[in-house]
């Protein structure tokens, strides 16, 4: 029996899947991450992040050998010689018969939307648009991090929020309910910028704000209301700039990460946003994740994500192992 691995290889983690023709075998399987295809020593460390979260899985189950691999890696789309490259790698320590390198954002967006063309916006600590056309167009918005970009994700959101609290608390800012919450999350005012750091996630860690600047705004209060109106403004922006790229009439646009939970104070200025755009935006929830992803792109070479996946395949197929026979009854 042949089956088929997915893997989603983030900087963080990574996770991998065993799938057959019925569905998952077991569990996900997670290992370590890497920094990224594209930084020195990235094919490597990719490398070892994928064979420690797929060999445990082919073990668990040796009567099944995958026919094919997709892995959704960080850094692929910077680094399409590197994709190969970890392809060609993983194709010989692996017995498939062919591997798929992509990026992680097009696993995502291929999971998200069931593999159709249109636009992904993911909102977590940091916040990126893809979007992908009918003629595999491809278009990437924001995600320059938190100094650079990421303009209404998580990191953001509670930036702002957090400078609103120490205005208030200068007196240089209005009142604001900010400035409580700031100071239960954190503590004394005047030692957040240390408390901001205290992780080596200064992000991270302003994320963490993020749901208490939208409980504000639901109550509200004007200065987070704003902030919060403002992050949907530019998450809209970064949607309808990826559309406008990509092109095509009728796109999906599906929402996914974190910071979805914040629910109406963002999502309901974000569709009022997108109902300017031109033509018509049907924003939907996310049909899978981007192990769904990477799994539908070991299955089908015809959807619009093909362009951004690197396919390296064997010369001829690997023998498949023989059944074992079945033993004669005992006789009684």
């Amino acid at each position: 029996m042949t089956a088929a691995v997915a893997v989603d290889l983030g900087k963080t983690g990574c996770r991998a899947v065993l799938w057959d023709g019925a569905g998952p075998t077991q569990a996900v399987h997670e290992a370590p991450g890497s920094p990224g295809l594209a930084t020195d020593g990235g094919v490597e460390a990719a490398r070892t992040a994928v064979l420690a979260a797929v060999r445990p899985l082919l073990a668990r189950a040796p009567a099944l050998r995958p026919s094919a691999l997709c892995v959704g890696a960080a850094g692929a789309a910077a680094a399409p010689r590197a994709a190969r490259d970890l392809a060609g790698l993983l194709l010989g320590e692996l017995p498939a018969d062919e591997v798929a390198v992509t990026s992680d954002a097009v696993t995502a967006h291929a999971g998200a939307l069931g593999g159709r063309s249109g636009v992904v916006l993911a909102i977590g600590t940091g916040s990126v648009a893809v979007g992908i056309g009918d003629d595999g167009s491809y278009a990437r918005v924001d995600g320059w991090g938190p100094w650079l970009g990421d303009e209404g994700s998580g990191a953001w959101i509670g930036a702002a929020g957090l400078r609103a609290a120490l205005r208030a608390h200068d007196g240089r800012g209005p009142g604001t309910a900010l400035l409580a919450a700031a100071r239960e999350r954190f503590g004394d005012p005047d030692r957040l910028p240390a408390a901001l750091g205290r992780d080596g996630n200064p992000a991270r860690t302003a994320a963490s704000f993020a749901p208490d600047v939208a409980r504000a705004a639901a109550a509200g209060d004007a200065p987070a209301s704003a902030i919060v109106r403002d992050a949907a403004t530019a998450l809209g922006e970064a949607v309808l700039a990826a559309a406008r790229r990509i092109g095509g009439d009728d796109l999906c646009v599906a929402v996914t990460g974190g910071l979805t939970g914040l629910g109406e104070p963002l999502l309901g200025p974000l569709r009022s946003t997108l109902a300017g755009f031109p033509r018509p935006l049907r924003l939907r929830p996310p049909l899978g994740d981007p192990l769904d992803g990477a799994r539908l792109l070991t299955l089908d070479a015809r959807t619009p994500h093909e362009p951004h996946v690197v396919r390296v395949r064997r010369a001829a197929p690997l023998p498949t192992a023989p059944t074992p026979p079945v033993p004669p009854p005992a006789v009684a």
